[in-house]
This record gives C-alpha cells, structure tokens and sequence, in this order.
C-alpha cells in the first residue's frame, strides 16, 4: 500500500510538471508573435509621413520651372518635345506633360503660337550690331526776329550709343532731308556706313525717297507705328541727357550758339562721359589705359557746364 501510494503520489507531480511545461511552450510563440507585431506596428508609425504628404503628384522643382521657362524664351520655335530634349541634356528627366503644365500656368501660348513673328525686344537682340535710330528733338533760340524753334537731326547707333548730329534747321524741308541721306549713307565718311536699318518714327519728313535713298546705301528703313515712342527708347533717352546736362540749363542766343552747345555736348557724350548701359564705361576713350598717378586734370567744356577728368601721365 504505502509504495502503491508514493508511486501514485509521485506520478501525480510529474504529470502536473508536464502539463505545465507544455502550456508554456505553446504559448511561448504567441507571446512572440505579440511582441512582433508589435515592433512591426511601432516602426511603420515611425516612419509614416502620409499625414504630411499632400494629394497628388508632387509639384516641379521651382530651379526646373525657370529653366523650362529660360529655354522657352530663348528659342521662341521649341515645342515640348525640344524642350524636354534639352532638359535631358542637362540630366533633367521631365515629361512633355509636365513641360506643358509649367507653361500654362506661367501663361506662354504653344510653340505653334508663339513661333509666328517675333516679339519687338527679340528683333532687337538678332539686328543689335546694325541697328541705328533716329528723331528730331526741338529747341527754342533766340535770335534777331525773337524766338525761334530749332529742329535738330540726331541718329543713334543702338550697340554702342554713339551719337552724331546729322543737322539742325529751323524747319526741314524734303530737299534739306534727302541731302542728310546722302551725308549719313556715304561709304566713306557716313554714320551710317556699318548700320543696316535705321529706326524712325512716321513723320512726314521721312519720306519714300528719304527712304530710297537709304535703300541705296543698303540702310532699310524701319518705321514705327504711330504713338510708340517707347520702341525708340534709346532716342528717346538720349534726348532727355542732352536736355537734363546741357540745353535745359543754358539760355541760346542765335543759331551759331545752339550748335556750339550740341556739338561740345556730343564729344562729350562720346569721348568724356560714361554710360550706365555700356558697364559704365566711355563710349570712345581717348586712350586704352588709364594713368593711376600724375597730376590731376580738369577739361571743362560750355564754361565748365560739362567737365571731364583725367590724369596727365608723368
């Protein structure tokens, strides 16, 4: 009896050991399986950024944008397939549909619009070297008979600014303009000699064989639509200098003393002054180089109106 007893006693312990090792086994891989699950769960809100990522496709970078744009005011002819071959070139993968995006919203038409005519500023940068311009500008001289209104003819060349009086008269008459023709188109000593269109506005003084004449120093004459002074800017600006420095601060008396001052003015203006749109430098320089010592020199001209300094070179 008594071994019967601790034989049943004995048996009863291990199998409740065993039984108990085996729950715990089973559930070991549950608990496992727990915890990762829970890591998986912890690094994926970790790294989630769909709550900062805004619907649709991600906007051009705003540097691709401006050479999109760049490339299309360049070449005024590109479609977006020559686009997007340039931007290839540059190692910029963008779809044509994207190009097209990019210049609807900045408001350029298609290549097939944009390529009829050309735009003013563009005819200016392709004929810059052989552009010229020119325009009367007026001013008041008294004289013996009282005061008198003055015409002065003055041409322009747009690349370098250079200016030269083609004449001054008190009322221009078509023989007085054919004659400057043939003064400015001579092909020794004319202005316009390297030139190859001449800008002007639609005055009557300007006529066919005022133009024909040019025609035949092989000028072609450009005329402006009515109203635009802005297309002849530079003109235009040259007229305000010559006021603002010199005529508007002088009182004339008699023709000889109205081309004296212009006169005085344009070798100024030429040899003597700088230009903000030339890099601030002289239009012709008496010399290439300029003397960093040596005495100080003032050349005055119209009585120390207009003024030039320099140094003398020891």
């Amino acid at each position: 009896m008594m071994n019967g007893g601790l034989f049943h006693f004995f048996s009863t312990i291990v199998s409740s050991f065993m039984l108990t090792l085996h729950l715990s086994l089973k559930c070991q891989p549950l608990l496992g399986l727990n915890q990762s699950h829970e890591l998986v769960v912890s690094t994926a809100q970790k790294y989630d950024s769909s709550k900062a990522r805004k619907p649709g496709r991600p906007r051009t970078k705003g540097e691709i944008q401006e050479l999109i744009l760049k490339l299309t005011r360049e070449n005024r002819t590109w479609g977006y397939t020559r686009i997007q071959g340039a931007l290839a070139n540059l190692r910029h993968e963008v779809s044509r549909g994207t190009i097209a995006n990019v210049l609807k919203a900045a408001g350029v038409e298609p290549a097939l619009t944009r390529k009829d005519g050309m735009t003013w500023r563009e005819f200016l940068k392709v004929h810059w070297q052989v552009l010229a311009a020119t325009d009367f500008f007026t001013v008041e001289v008294w004289t013996g008979r009282g005061l008198v209104r003055y015409h002065v003819l003055f041409v322009i060349q747009l690349a370098t600014r250079a200016v030269e009086i083609a004449g001054v008269v008190p009322e221009p008459t078509e023989s007085w303009m054919l004659q400057i023709a043939r003064n400015l188109v001579d092909p020794w000593t004319g202005f316009l000699a390297s030139s190859r269109l001449l800008i002007h506005d639609r005055a009557t003084v300007f006529s066919e064989h005022f133009r024909q004449l040019l025609r035949s120093g092989r000028v072609e004459s450009l005329r402006l639509p009515a109203r635009s002074p802005n297309l002849n800017a530079y003109a235009e600006r040259f007229v305000r200098t010559i006021r603002q420095e010199c005529l508007g601060r002088m009182v004339l008396l008699g023709e000889s003393s109205l081309r004296r001052a212009v006169d005085e003015f344009v070798i100024h203006y030429n040899q003597e002054r700088n230009h903000q749109g030339l890099a601030n430098q002289l239009i012709r320089p008496e010399a290439t180089w300029f003397p960093s010592e040596g005495n100080l020199c003032r050349r005055k001209r119209l009585g120390g109106l207009l003024n030039y300094y320099y140094r003398e070179a020891t």
